[in-house]
């Protein structure tokens, strides 16, 4: 990263004692992370077909040296685990290839043919994969199956790498998902897509160059691949627990676990080579309960019931567990203390939050008093390399009463930009707010840096000297950072600060995962852009007849909203469109444009100029949008 600075003393103390308390002679995740290592592609690095690089691991050989003064020694370890690639033997008939994007594709060999389990996040990094699998395994088994565990795009945007469309059709190939995937698939990435890209930028550390002084990882994995996100509709349900499939002779149970890492997850249980894949229900991290892109807040209560599930299930049966993220774990015992570890870690974090919680104290406050069990603090899979104690407690407090505190004066607070300047004037003024944020960085008191320099940068975001301050102040935090994301957060906003702002390198809105947006689901898409005080004067109805569903819409403002409804509704419509569900997705795309719409294949009668008000009213979502700076 350009005009890097080093570790300060408090830093390099805090990197020290790291060493100290944590059991970094236990070598056994390494052994895990390695066995059944087949081959790996040398060099591991993917390219679009335009030759823009959307993968390197190779670029994480920096790795292979000792933890530096600028990266905390725990996350070094965890990006040294992660970033280890190739194609890996994990049991009889199964094998995974880990290292060729943030999460892991599985391959389960039947019969004659192959269940894809989880199909990484881009085409191309799913083709890469496949291509390694069949370079050593051969290429004479055909694909039966593509499961998707769970409704995050890592785990199902690199389906076109293995199949197409026709393949689909013609091998009658089934795509299995849990109940409720496809809804939870697309409208995370299309409602509030923009935002969540931006701030997963953030988050992966996508725009930061790879080194001791950048993004090292991501804790879950090194990072996401940039390339193409595609998305086939699954055709078969998996709905209810013990429900049970055969895809070419290879049995598999089902275990359902919504809410927990994700709104639709499933386990999958294989009864013949006795191996259990937990999604990501279980990984060798504490997962997050509120993601730092932004989602849904998570339901760490349900998440430990269906741990304590999976282990009444398959306790004494499962001989090794694997995921979709990280390495396996073998061995009937070691299986159940894995699990039973991440099953009181969700469970002890929320429980003992709401002790607090019932006691009085919010978020921030539990969070600094919350300290887990040594047994959990000492495990190396609860370490918090991805989710973390201290935003997990916050997230809970949040899902169970809320962003308010109780406290009056949080009640009403000014605006960021507004509290900034109050507080500068309060303090005597920016030079004297910059002056006591150098005595905290000099003290290593980085916390209270960062808040007051920040209340600096707002109130005058052109004063360099506070800018460039602030940048070093996250600088430190990122370098002292166990979290990978928390890291990549602060680096990234160091970076810009010092060059501006670098933007959204990742849509996961790709045309695929669009394409399959119910009617109901562009309709919500266009409501959520509407500029609601430009609307509320003006009226308009348009009729929408999905052709394929035999059903007609009547889409309408009211008051400034865009409302929907299946129902036969008074007076007529301005203007009528007609086109197939897929073909209306064009909406989503394009907006009301009545060029792009006829293009798609959509018909238009009526007063087309009601097509162009509507347009006239959509203020759209900005990918680069300022995070550090107001």
């Amino acid at each position: 990263m350009a005009h890097s600075k080093p570790a300060i003393r408090s830093i390099i103390d805090q990197q020290v004692q790291v060493r100290e308390c944590l059991p970094f002679d236990d070598n056994r995740d390494f052994l895990d992370a390695q066995r059944g290592l087949r081959a790996r592609d040398d060099p591991n690095v993917v390219k679009s077909d335009q030759g823009a690089v959307i993968w390197n691991n190779d670029s994480y050989q920096f790795l292979q040296s000792d933890a530096p003064d600028t990266a905390n020694p725990s996350l070094w370890r965890q990006s040294r685990l992660a970033r280890l690639d190739g194609l890996y033997h994990v049991t009889d008939g199964i094998y995974q290839v880990r290292g060729l994007d943030l999460s892991n594709t599985t391959f389960v060999e039947g019969t004659e043919g192959l269940i894809i389990i989880d199909p990484l996040t881009s085409a191309e990094t799913g083709a890469a994969a496949l291509s390694l699998y069949q370079d050593h395994r051969g290429k004479d088994r055909p694909i039966k199956a593509i499961i998707y565990t769970h409704s995050h795009v890592d785990h199902f945007g690199g389906v076109r790498g293995f199949v197409t469309d026709e393949e689909v059709a013609e091998n009658d190939i089934k795509i299995l998902a849990p109940e409720g995937f496809l809804e939870h698939a697309v409208s995370e990435n299309v409602l509030t897509g923009t935002a969540m890209s931006r701030r997963a930028a953030y988050m992966y550390g996508a725009a930061l160059p790879h080194g001791p002084t950048g993004q090292v990882g991501a804790g879950l994995g090194q990072t996401v691949s940039t390339g193409t996100v595609t998305l086939i509709a699954p055709n078969v349900d998996i709905t209810t627990t013990g429900q049970t499939m055969t895809i070419d002779d290879v049995e598999m149970v089902f275990q359902m676990a919504p809410d927990t890492e994700a709104p639709a997850e499933m386990l999958i249980y294989f009864p013949g080579c006795k191996a259990l894949c937990a999604a990501e229900v279980a990984t060798h991290t504490m997962h997050n309960i509120l993601t730092l892109r932004g989602a849904v807040v998570r339901d760490p209560h349900g998440w430990a019931k269906y741990l304590t599930q999976t282990i009444d299930l398959f306790r004494g049966q499962a001989e090794v567990v694997f995921s979709s993220h990280h390495w396996p774990t073998w061995g009937r015992e070691k299986v159940v203390e894995f699990l039973t570890s991440q099953r009181d870690l969700y469970a002890y974090v929320h429980d003992q939050t709401l002790r607090y919680l019932n006691k009085g104290y919010n978020g921030p406050e539990i969070a600094e008093m919350m300290a887990l069990p040594p047994a959990l603090d000492k495990a190396w899979s609860a370490r918090g390399y991805y989710g973390s104690t201290s935003h997990n407690v916050k997230a809970i407090y949040q899902r169970y009463i809320g962003w308010f505190d109780g406290n009056p004066a949080h009640l009403w607070e000014h605006t960021p930009v507004e509290r900034a300047k109050r507080y500068v004037e309060l303090a005597g003024g920016e030079e004297e707010i910059i002056r006591k944020g150098q005595e905290a960085f000099d003290a290593g008191d980085f916390r209270w840096a960062a808040e007051i320099l920040n209340h600096a940068v707002f109130a005058h975001p052109q004063n360099s000297a506070a800018r460039n301050l602030l940048a070093d102040v996250y600088e430190q935090l990122g370098y002292g950072a166990e979290n990978g994301t928390w890291r990549n957060v602060f680096i990234s906003g160091t970076t810009e600060l010092r060059s501006g702002n670098f933007g959204t390198p990742t849509q996961t809105a790709s045309a695929d995962v669009v394409a399959q947006l119910t009617p109901e689901m562009v309709f919500d898409a266009l409501a959520v852009q509407i500029n609601g005080p430009d609307a509320w004067d003006k009226k308009l109805a348009i009729d929408v007849v999905v052709t394929n569903l035999g059903v007609t819409y009547r889409v309408w403002l009211s008051n400034g909203v865009l409302v929907h409804s299946k129902a036969k509704q008074p007076g007529s419509a301005n203007v009528t469109l007609t086109g197939s569900s897929k073909q209306l997705s064009a909406l989503a795309v394009y907006g009301p444009d009545p060029e792009a719409l006829e293009k798609a294949g959509i018909k238009i009668d009526g007063d087309s100029t009601a097509l162009g008000t509507l347009a006239s009213l959509l203020d759209p979502g900005d990918p680069n949008f300022n995070i550090v700076t107001p």
